[in-house]
Order: C-alpha cells, then structure tokens, then sequence
C-alpha cells in the first residue's frame, strides 16, 4: 500500500475531550432538542460523545438521575429571568409562571418532572426563590416548607397535562366538553347546569393567575394558624 494510503494509527489521532457530567448533560440536551426525550438514552449520548455506554455510569447513576440533571438544567434561567420589582406575590407568581413556561416548552420533560425530582443546582436555587418570597410575604417555617411543594406541583402537573396533547387534540376534546356541559341534564346535573358557562370560562393566564392566589392565600392563612397555635 503506498504511504500517502496509510491510515493514520490511534496515537496520532487527536484526543477525545474528558467526559464529565456536565459534559453529558450537555450532549443529552442537543439530542432532546433535536430528536426527542424516548431518544436521549445512555447509549445513544455515548454514541455522540464516541464513548461505550458504560463509561457513562461514573458520572449518571443511572436513565432517572440523567433525566433530572436534564430538567436542572432547563431550570436555569428561571430564576434570573424573574422581575425584581413588584410585590413579594407577584414576583413569586411571575417565578412560578417562568418554571411552568420551561416545561410548557419541553412536553415529555414536563411528563417526566411528576416522577423525577431534580436535585440540582438550579432546582435548588429555584426553591431558594420561592422560600424568600415567601418569607418577605411573613410565611415560614413548615407553612413555607410544605407550601413550596403545592407551588411547583400545579404548574408541572399543568404542563403535564396539556403537553400530551397536540394543539389540535386539546381544541377538540375543549369543544366536545363545551357542547356536552351546554346539553347537561339540569335534573341529573343541577350545578352542572348552573354553572356550565363558568366551568369553560377563562384563558390559560387567568385561570392559572387564579389558582396560584388560591395556593398562596391557603398558604399564608396556614402560616398564621401555625404561628398562633
């Protein structure tokens, strides 16, 4: 074989850069982006970073931490895109509707957020945000602690929901509800009847504005019973 045919061996090829976890995330990101969260697998993050599988295990314990290292990283521009200005309730619900915002944007990362929890650097620094803004509204201690799980549960289970769901499907299972309410028997279904047009009523903002006062004013109201008891 002449020379200039000779395939270079392995020492001269150049490097491959360290695998670190971030670097991992990293990779497994491009590929949610592009080809969907059924596709972000170990094996097919090692294919892109041209390593096996199992080299991948030193830095993700396992398909679980991988997708909440996924979703911490999503989180991090939440908190600094955040208003610094307003009442402590209104920032804390504009904070709110930034962390429903990135799941409303990612669908099968908001399915998976009902059963992963993240862990991470910003996950945490997200829930450092809700506490403060809590504390400066003068709810701590367990009201504040619980409370924060009802804060994050609503918009995730929201998205969850909706992101099953192409646009399409939601206006026609919207439509088929709104015609059933309007025929509903009022002598079986008497509130049904009464309150058919405020069941549908109200857009996604208002609706959700509306359930996140609800959330802080029982929160607040358990903060106080706490703190005189």
């Amino acid at each position: 074989m002449p020379k200039d045919e000779v395939h270079p061996s392995r020492r001269e090829r150049p490097a491959k850069p360290a695998l670190t976890r971030q670097g991992i995330v990293e990779a497994a990101l491009v590929i949610l982006r592009d080809e969907g969260l059924n596709k972000v697998t170990m094996r097919r993050i090692a294919t892109a970073l041209d390593t096996g599988p199992a080299s991948l295990y030193v830095y993700v314990r396992n398909t679980g931490d991988l997708h909440a290292q996924i979703l911490d990283a999503l989180l991090g521009a939440v908190g600094s895109s955040a208003p610094a200005t307003g009442t402590w309730r209104d920032r804390l619900k504009a904070l709110l509707r930034n962390y429903a915002a990135v799941l409303f944007s990612h669908p099968e990362i908001a399915r998976m957020a009902l059963s992963t929890h993240p862990s991470g650097p910003n996950y945490l620094a997200l829930v450092e945000a809700v506490l403060a803004l809590l504390d400066e509204g003068g709810v701590t201690g367990r009201a504040a602690s619980w409370g924060v799980d009802l804060l994050l549960l609503y918009p995730t289970a929201a998205a969850a929901e909706h992101s099953a769901k192409s646009p399409a499907q939601e206006a026609e299972e919207f439509s088929a509800l709104t015609d059933q309410i309007a025929s509903a028997d009022a002598s079986l279904y008497p509130h049904i009847a009464l309150l058919g047009d405020e069941l549908m009523a109200g857009d996604g903002f208002s609706r959700s504005d509306w359930a996140f006062n609800v959330l802080l004013d029982g929160i607040v109201a358990a903060g106080t019973r706490t703190s005189n008891e």
